[in-house]
């Protein structure tokens, strides 16, 4: 497909709307995904679909196409490595900290179909039975309503419970109905699923001190990047920790994060004022705090 004059209107919206940015060698992703929202909305062709986007500022028709362009990859301990360290390392120390008030709040910011904020809970569930009687909250944010109505639903095919989640947790945390596996209430209470786009204010969000944005930073470009760490250091507590896709980093975009070291998984903290980070050797240079 053509960088055309409206290919290039459209792949500017898709931007300005929900960060999300399309290259050249990303184009067909606007035919495979946007023909079916034209022709389930009654035009002939996604040029003809382009001009009825550009008669408004915002309509459902801009959110139906802005939902189709989102990428709702996901699967049960994706890339496990977070979810060790989240195990070993992160609850324990926050555990230690916030022993007196007894309080811990998590935030998944791209939570698609609810395989990772269901998959956080199981991980509190199995090793930190002492957690129940904490205020233990979780909000799960995702900028589609489609798979915000998966995740409340919970439930979810064989296919999809093979991928990631060992058969003790499934035998353990879910219920099945019929062709498909529903979670159980242990593991959905505790999480608030909620709609959100990353470039709208997170005025009410909250204060956190473990904060889940993985995999969704890859899609924005470095000027949203900067403005959504800037906004991520706001919500997070100074003690808190980020965890990040594998390819994702704060890396010469924000200077106010360090790497957590923990040998596998994207983690990182707030540099405090008084820290002098040094060069970590198996980070690809980038800055840690022992």
């Amino acid at each position: 497909m053509a960088l055309t004059t409206e290919m290039s209107w459209l792949c500017k919206m898709i931007r300005d709307k929900s960060g999300i940015v399309l290259g050249e060698d990303k184009l067909y992703l606007l035919e495979s995904r946007l023909n079916p929202v034209a022709e389930k909305n009654g035009f002939r062709t996604i040029g003809d679909l382009i001009i009825a986007l550009r008669k408004v500022e915002w309509s459902p028709l801009h959110y139906s196409v802005i939902d189709a362009m989102t990428t709702n990859e996901t699967y049960f301990f994706r890339d496990i490595a977070p979810f060790d360290a989240l195990r070993d390392k992160l609850i324990p120390d926050i555990m230690k900290k916030r022993a007196g008030e007894k309080r811990l709040h998590m935030w998944c910011g791209a939570a698609s179909t609810g395989q990772e904020p269901y998959s956080i809970m199981m991980t509190l569930r199995e090793h930190f039975p002492s957690l129940q009687t904490w205020d233990v909250k979780l909000l799960a944010t995702d900028i589609s309503t489609k798979v915000l109505t998966r995740c409340r639903a919970a439930r979810y095919s064989q296919q999809e419970v093979e991928r990631g989640l060992p058969p003790a947790s499934l035998n353990r945390f879910f219920t099945k109905v019929g062709n498909e596996w529903e979670a159980k209430e242990s593991i959905r209470a505790g999480i608030e699923f909620r709609e959100l786009n990353l470039l709208d204010s997170w005025f009410n969000l909250g204060r956190f001190d473990i904060v889940f944005m993985r995999n969704v930073l890859i899609y924005f470009d470095v000027e949203v990047k900067r403005m959504l760490f800037g906004k991520i250091r706001k919500v997070l507590s100074p003690d808190g920790y980020l965890l990040l896709g594998g390819a994702e980093s704060p890396l010469n975009i924000d200077n106010n994060f360090v790497r957590f070291p923990f040998d596998r998984g994207g983690i990182y903290r707030l540099l405090a004022p008084a820290e002098s980070p040094s060069v970590d050797p198996k980070s690809d240079r980038y800055p840690v705090v022992k």
